[in-house]
């Protein structure tokens, strides 16, 4: 079972918070950040969610636990498998992140904490690495990159100033 930590990039889904921020900027419309900013994620790239899942294919489960956090079931076939990159960006780097990706500052508007919503997650994909010898490469900056490029030829979008 793979456990995946909010993935972004090219064909991602609308109803994502990087998506919306990316419209948002563009249009001239302020953006909703909670917590002032203060809530880190993990962001996983696309494509480092493939290639994980890619080598994940084939390590069918057997008995053996490869290590003391192995999630391996002792009555089926199964784990789980983080697939992240192990590292907690604070949402106001991924926001300013886009900013310089879009040469254009959003309008912020600041908002408390969400009732429900923790301050920090992050994937401990140690597993991952163990099972694969992989470890998500991309630069969360250069993910963005990336993402505001495919965003602008997909949606024909200008940079409206």
């Amino acid at each position: 079972m793979f456990r995946f930590f909010i993935i972004y990039g090219p064909w991602g889904r609308p109803d994502m918070a990087y998506f919306k921020f990316v419209s948002s900027i563009l249009n001239n419309k302020p953006i909703d950040i909670y917590n002032n900013g203060k809530i880190y994620r993990d962001f996983t790239y696309i494509d480092d969610l493939v290639n994980g899942i890619k080598l994940l294919v084939d390590c069918i489960p057997n008995n053996n636990k490869i290590s003391e956090n192995d999630s391996l079931s002792p009555v089926a076939p199964f784990r789980v498998v983080n697939i992240g990159n192990s590292e907690k960006i604070k949402l106001i780097d991924f926001i300013d992140a886009i900013e310089e990706s879009l040469n254009k500052k959003a309008i912020r508007n600041y908002m408390p904490m969400q009732k429900g919503d923790v301050t920090e997650t992050w994937a401990d994909a140690s597993l991952l690495q163990k099972l694969t010898n992989y470890k998500p490469k991309t630069y969360y900056k250069d993910g963005i990159n990336n993402f505001v490029k495919w965003y602008l030829d997909y949606y024909n979008e200008q940079i409206r100033k």
